[in-house]
């Protein structure tokens, strides 16, 4: 049996369009504000609507008004038919005093599933907003439409 040359081509065209199906895709959900826009903002100084122009809104605030402005991204890797892999996740939590100005700004990762603090600005001696921060690192991506329609 002799193999055609259209064959060989037709061969090595499937072969690298199954290669390629293979490689990792990569998206990004979410916005989070890098170390130089975040360096913009003085502690202390920055009230809430220079930082809307410093950085723009962030996709969750605190529970109470104005307490905290929660800015939230991860990294996901599709890969193939397998199920999304979450490779990474950060949270940046801006927290605000009464009188509308920035108190504390920290940064938050996670690590082998806790969430770690990776960069820490704070004015005053307690951070608060802790708590909702772990839950806010702890529940992205695990929300599916069936949890929500039942």
């Amino acid at each position: 049996m002799k193999i055609s040359r259209r064959q060989i081509m037709a061969f090595a065209l499937t072969a690298s369009v199954a290669l390629v199906a293979c490689a990792p895709i990569y998206r990004n959900h979410g916005y989070v504000p890098a170390d130089d826009e975040l360096a913009q903002v003085a502690v202390g100084q920055t009230n809430q609507a220079d930082l809307e122009g410093l950085i723009g809104r962030p996709s969750s605030q605190g529970l109470l008004t104005g307490s905290a402005w929660y800015y939230v991204g991860s990294r996901w890797e599709y890969y193939g038919p397998r199920e999304p892999r979450e490779i990474n996740r950060e949270v940046v939590a801006v927290s605000f005093t009464e009188a509308g100005t920035v108190s504390n700004i920290e940064r938050f990762g996670l690590e082998r599933g806790r969430v770690v603090v990776l960069s820490r600005r704070v004015t005053d001696t307690g951070v608060t907003s802790l708590g909702l921060v772990r839950q806010l690192m702890g529940n992205v991506g695990r929300v599916s439409a069936g949890d929500i329609v039942q």
